[in-house]
């Protein structure tokens, strides 16, 4: 019989399960001391639990993680990891460096539902919700790879849930493994360096005020219904109507603004009258705007918009009195841009691809 995974645990969970199994409680906190602060999984080495509970410990929970069967790093110096839970399932998570943070990619489906046309993943369809601590066994895995792997300091400072998969259609397990992320007593992760993203799953959103208050980001991509409906079905159940109402119950702390990432595709969303649409829209007081230039990709339907093109949308938005950033495109010589995570191990094409590189630089753009 497999065993329960410990990284399904919160420290609240371990507590109690420790109590009812005789042990004190107390033992939690160095529990996640040592697994998630010092990252020491080795049991013997826990000097300061004790000899039964450790051997408790062995006997009930397995502190096993995904592995990671597969590493390319781009020029940029973007890393894209594949790694396998144990069904074999896999999932790609990605880590972007920037000027002052290393920030991972972070995926909570296998596959994923939602099905936008412009994404590649959403070709797979969904196969399974990841556990709670297959999302955060992804940051520990990928951590001690890069200890173990890279000479110079790398240490992962951020987290976006912007990886395979819409995150609230997998709630409750993306909700105790933000918990995690944020524990003090282990990762320790503050608030401001997590971010949620939601194609706009409408009844989740409402459920928000019991999350984690962590940063939000709306994958919107037009303000038209009709062009988000060909490029985002979910936009058919939950129009932009419902979705905006859904989004005026998210309990924002003091000085927080709702991200909405808006991907531009040539010709589909990024005219005069999409500037017009959005600007209508949003509350310029409430919101910040994300353009992410698409990445084109093998069989895609969608063209990226010329350099000129993104910076004259952005120079639109800023007009008109809206924060807006570029999203610097990294990793597309490895396909590890946003939108083409495909875990097709098999296709190892995906791993060689030779992409011609166009970035925009942005100085300070948001991982």
């Amino acid at each position: 019989m497999t065993k329960p995974s410990f990284f399904d645990l919160t420290l609240s969970d371990l507590s109690d399960e420790l109590v009812a199994a005789g042990h004190k409680k107390f033992a939690a906190t160095q529990l996640f001391e040592w697994v998630y602060d010092r990252k020491i999984l080795d049991i013997e080495s826990w000097s300061n639990v004790s000899k039964k509970c450790r051997e408790w410990l062995g006997e009930t929970y397995s502190f096993d993680l995904p592995k990671v069967i597969f590493h390319a790093k781009s020029y940029d110096g973007t890393r894209k990891f594949l790694v396998q839970f144990e069904d074999k399932q896999t999932v790609e998570t990605v880590v972007i460096p920037a000027r002052n943070r290393l920030t991972q990619c972070i995926s909570s489906q296998v596959g994923c539902a939602i099905g936008c046309t412009f994404c590649h993943t959403g070709t797979q369809g969904l196969k399974r919700h990841l556990k709670a601590g297959e999302i955060t066994g992804q940051f520990m895995a990928v951590s001690l790879w890069l200890k173990e792997n890279v000479h110079e300091e790398e240490r992962l400072t951020n987290i976006v849930y912007m990886g395979q998969g819409e995150p609230l259609h997998n709630y409750e397990n993306v909700k105790k493994a933000t918990i995690n992320f944020l524990e003090q007593k282990g990762l320790g992760l503050s608030q401001r360096k997590i971010t949620l993203s939601t194609s706009g799953l409408v009844p989740k959103i409402k459920m928000l005020h019991d999350f984690p208050p962590v940063n939000i980001a709306i994958s919107l991509h037009s303000a038209k219904n009709d062009t988000r409906t060909e490029l985002m079905p979910i936009n058919k159940a939950y129009d932009l109507q419902r979705l905006f109402d859904a989004i005026k119950s998210i309990p924002l702390k003091a000085h927080r603004r709702i991200t909405y990432e808006y991907l531009l595709i040539a010709g589909v969303n990024d005219t005069k009258s999409d500037v017009e649409a959005l600007n209508k829209l949003l509350d310029k007081r409430e919101s910040k705007i994300n353009l992410i230039p698409f990445n084109e990709y093998p069989g895609s339907n969608y063209k990226k918009p010329s350099n000129d093109q993104v910076l004259w949308f952005m120079d639109q938005m800023i007009k008109k009195g809206y924060t807006c950033t570029i999203r610097a495109t990294k990793g597309e010589d490895i396909l590890a841009a946003c939108g083409q995570l495909k875990t097709q191990y098999e296709k190892l094409n995906l791993w060689d691809q030779s992409v011609e590189i166009r970035r925009i630089e942005n100085s300070d753009a948001q991982a």
